[in-house]
């Protein structure tokens, strides 16, 4: 409960005035009256994606799964359905089943750009960066422009080209001024985060404020800059950027970690602590495991059970590979002292050639902690 009766918990939307909210009643209406209208499921379930995205919500997922019920069993559904019955299975991190489902989709329409996407990018999550590149090779003739030019640029901005891949970037990002905002915003977070992984703060900060300025919420965006803000040693701006931030448990938690750098701590940080521990227990009690990377953390640097929390790294690294998943498993191992724990990850970062300051600052501090 907050101490103070001005204190913020929580920003809601204003449903009853909100245009997109009375789209979903009204396709949902609509949907329930003919149930096997796959053109109405599809619009509906592309809505809930969407607020799941901007929100970080994942009950949007359940009510984009359930909009698809008709066909979510179906081993034939029709190609459309395939892929957003994918997005669904990546963001639930189903990814075997997800890619299974792309894998149809592509043999049915093999010049999908959405489905070729989808796949380019969990195979990236996934660390599979070979498989990532030759993901993207057709999205060059199949999606043209700043979209091609991004998903390339993810796969190699991991794999020890991330200059080249910024240079080139940038010069997509000039050349496509009318490009979709949604394009851009992908763009400028990916040139934000690697310059932040080649230590340029300064380019790094340019890139998510123009990101911010789109105007287009982004939860992925606004946990990142956070992530950044926090490694600047700026908690007051990573928590002022966050102010009410409460229903997605990613910027719960960033903003916990920033309010624990606080002199003093907000009023609030007790109940967001607490409420981040319900979260992740009431997961638990679910068998989710989507957010254990989240968890690592939560475990790690606000209740300070690092064996536990290397616990959860390990797991969370045998699912999924991206820097964050490798940081975390960094900072548990070094504050376990196991420098065996963090193996995996220094022959990842070896084999794939990434680029990154903060996990090379790690990895010398458990070599050394290794060698006293």
């Amino acid at each position: 409960m907050p101490k103070d009766g001005r204190q913020v918990l929580e920003r809601l939307r204003a449903v009853a005035f909100d245009p997109e909210a009375r789209e979903l009643r009204n396709l949902h209406t609509r949907l329930a009256a003919a149930p096997g209208n796959v053109h109405l499921a599809l619009e509906l379930a592309r809505h809930y994606i969407e607020r799941s995205r901007a929100d970080a919500d994942p009950r949007y997922l359940g009510r984009a799964q359930a909009a698809l019920t008709h066909w979510w069993d179906d081993p034939q559904p029709p190609v459309a359905v395939l892929v957003l019955r994918a997005t669904i299975k990546q963001s639930q991190h189903d990814f075997t089943n997800a890619l299974a489902d792309l894998d149809r989709a592509l043999q049915s329409d093999p010049a999908n750009a959405q489905a070729r996407l989808t796949r380019a990018t969990i195979l990236t999550v996934l660390g599979r960066y070979a498989e990532a590149r030759r993901a993207c090779l057709p999205l060059a003739r199949l999606a043209p422009g700043l979209v091609a030019i991004t998903a390339a640029a993810s796969v190699t901005s991991l794999t020890g080209e991330a200059e080249r891949s910024c240079a080139l970037l940038e010069k997509a990002l000039d050349e496509s001024a009318s490009a979709p905002t949604s394009e851009k915003l992908w763009a400028l977070g990916l040139l934000a985060e690697t310059s932040a992984r080649l230590d340029r703060a300064a380019e790094a900060e340019q890139f998510y404020r123009r990101a911010i300025a789109l105007g287009q919420r982004d939860s992925y965006l606004l946990g990142a800059y956070a992530d950044f803000l926090l490694d600047q040693g700026r908690a007051q701006d990573a928590a002022s950027l966050l102010q009410g931030e409460t229903r997605a448990d990613g910027l719960l938690l960033r903003l916990a970690l920033a309010e624990k750098s606080l002199a003093p701590r907000p009023p609030g940080f007790d109940a967001h602590v607490a409420s981040l521990g319900e979260r992740f227990e009431a997961s638990r009690l679910r068998g989710d495991r989507v957010h254990q990377r989240e968890e690592a953390r939560f475990t790690l640097h606000l209740l300070g059970r690092p064996q536990s929390a290397l616990l959860l790294a390990q797991q969370n690294w045998d699912v999924q590979h991206e820097p964050s998943d490798a940081r975390i498993l960094l900072e548990a191992a070094l504050a376990t002292q196991a420098r065996a724990a963090a193996q995996p990850v220094f022959d990842f970062i070896q084999t794939n050639h990434l680029e990154d300051a903060r996990l090379a600052r790690l990895a010398s501090q458990i070599t050394g902690q290794a060698a006293r």
